[in-house]
């Protein structure tokens, strides 16, 4: 060691700012035993030498890396090789760690939307060409809980309204209204836009008749919707008034 750094003596104040640590950090390693602490001087002080700035980076290195402290002492003192084969071990695991990591931020990624938790590839599918097609986020995640509604109530027609969804996509008149629908979310409920769009969407389920074993899962999901928005709650209503009027007299279902 050069000579002058022989004679170099640090408060431990200034021994801690050498490595980039605290003051409490050099104290809590004099206490697990990594690096020695110094007697007092004649005036009450404990001196460093340099030396003892060469260990503490070390220290901070190996701690900063992931090394834990119970390890650090050993690789401290351990010979060249078996300090690399022990460096190349710690890296290793390190690694090991990081993909790990990766894979678990892929599946939170995955899982952000909250559908791919629990739908089929080909619901998600549809809630992401609804995206693709400019339909809001919110109107997504209400469309995503209808779905899981209807796989936990009614299971079985879910490849049914998969073909069906699928086609209403492809035609431009029920992608309009649907794009329509969700424009008129926050509309005052007396707005005249709306009287509109419930004669469209009046006319559209007249073309689209839907079966009435699955009268009990629409209820549910209508409510789900309506709750979102009073603007659709009056769509909702105006629409069951009108349906309910259409009914043959004495028709129960």
């Amino acid at each position: 060691m050069d000579e002058d750094l022989r004679g170099t003596v640090l408060t431990i104040g200034q021994l801690a700012a050498t490595a980039g640590v605290t003051v409490r950090t050099v104290r809590h390693y004099h206490h697990v035993g990594l690096l020695p602490e110094p007697e007092r001087d004649a005036s009450g002080y404990r001196r460093y030498r340099a030396q003892a700035a060469v260990d503490l980076i070390r220290i901070r290195t190996l701690a900063d890396a992931g090394v834990p402290l119970a390890r650090i002492d050993a690789l401290l003192h351990a010979q060249p090789a078996e300090f690399a084969e022990a460096v190349s071990g710690i890296d290793a695991a390190l690694q090991r760690k990081i993909d790990q990591l990766n894979e678990n931020r892929r599946r939170i990624a995955e899982l952000a939307g909250g559908e791919r938790l629990v739908l089929p590839p080909e619901v998600v599918a549809i809630l992401d060409r609804m995206r693709h097609l400019g339909v809001s986020e919110r109107r997504v995640r209400l469309e995503r809980d209808a779905w899981i509604l209807m796989q936990a109530l009614d299971p079985h027609v879910m490849p049914q309204r998969i073909r069906e969804k699928n086609a209403g996509l492809d035609d431009p008149e029920t992608t309009r209204l649907y794009l329509a629908c969700d424009q008129s979310v926050d509309w005052d409920p007396h707005d005249p836009r709306l009287d509109r769009l419930i004669d469209d969407l009046d006319a559209w389920e007249i073309r689209h008749e839907r079966d009435n074993d699955r009268a009990g899962y629409l209820k549910l999901v209508s409510s789900r919707i309506s709750e979102a928005s009073p603007s659709w709650q009056r769509i909702v209503e105006a629409l069951a008034h009108r349906a309910e009027r259409r009914r043959p007299a004495g028709h129960d279902n």
